[in-house]
């Protein structure tokens, strides 16, 4: 255990190194812790997710999409829904906040080795798996095909369409975009996301997918993947709830037995089958 950790509740001040304004409403900040000691000693793995904190206003729960090997700078790309997140949209390059973490499961990275790997995302909400990606891409050689699905309400609500023509540069990759609502000039499919799963190409013996977005959507993933024999236990969510303390003792994130913030974020389909196919939970 870092040393990070020996108090959980105790956030470290971290340098902002630069602000990446990736879409509307949606941004990217690239931090540094500034103790030399706490970044050397800062681990995490991918779908982790540490508490920020801006100074006299407030803390949330933000995923990190920065890869493990990029062990120099800890990225976070936060979306504006809130007082907080408002008010970090407007830190620049040398500003200060707090951060405390890694917390949680992450995703099940070392498992999928030599595997193919499905990832599947709907809404803004995909910042979770963009570290899957990212871990994928510096490791090429160690897993099988990728296919990577984005589906959002509006053509303008793709973020990374610079990073989409790079990924369909990897080796065995297929990158497959959908919009409910096209623009004139779109090239790619108008309609929902599940509409793209007979492009997706894999073993479902030999496969690992891992989906974020809404849950009506994650649901859909997971029946048309049993559908097509992938066993329940290689069906991966990311979750989302209102974490506030990141360790289980506020109560806020609980899921049945289960607290999403350190049992999770991630689980496999056939843990939490049972409450996630349960209207209300």
């Amino acid at each position: 255990m870092t040393e990070l950790l020996l108090n959980p509740y105790q956030p470290h001040e971290a340098i902002i190194l630069e602000r990446i304004q990736e879409g509307r409403n949606l941004f990217t900040l690239r931090l540094k812790l500034s103790e030399q000691k706490r970044q050397d000693d800062y681990e995490f793995e991918p779908g982790q997710f540490n508490m920020l904190y801006l100074y006299g206003v407030g803390e949330i729960a933000i995923s990190i999409v920065s890869d493990p090997l990029d062990s120099h700078i800890i990225d976070h790309t936060i979306r504006v829904v809130g007082r907080v997140t408002r008010g970090m949209a407007e830190l620049k390059a040398g500003d200060r906040i707090g951060l405390r973490g890694p917390y949680g499961r992450g995703w099940p990275m070392t498992e999928s080795m030599h595997k193919d790997v499905v990832v599947v995302t709907g809404g803004l909400g995909c910042a979770p798996v963009v570290s899957v990606i990212n871990y994928i891409e510096q490791r090429r050689e160690q897993f099988g095909r990728l296919n990577i699905v984005q589906g959002v309400k509006h053509t303008a609500d793709f973020i990374w369409k610079d990073r989409y023509d790079k990924w369909r540069e990897l080796p065995q990759t297929r990158v497959l975009l959908a919009a409910d609502v096209g623009e004139s000039l779109w090239p790619w499919h108008v309609g929902p996301v599940t509409s793209l799963f007979s492009q997706l190409v894999f073993d479902p013996d030999n496969v690992a997918v891992m989906m974020c977005g809404p849950e009506g959507m994650m649901r859909v993933v997971c029946h048309h993947m049993l559908d097509n024999s992938v066993p329940a236990s290689q069906l991966f969510l990311s979750m989302e709830r209102n974490m506030q303390c990141a360790i289980g003792h506020c109560g806020h994130c609980q899921y049945g037995s289960r607290f999403i913030c350190k049992d999770g974020p991630v689980f496999s389909y056939d843990r939490v089958r049972d409450l996630f196919e349960t209207k209300g939970f």
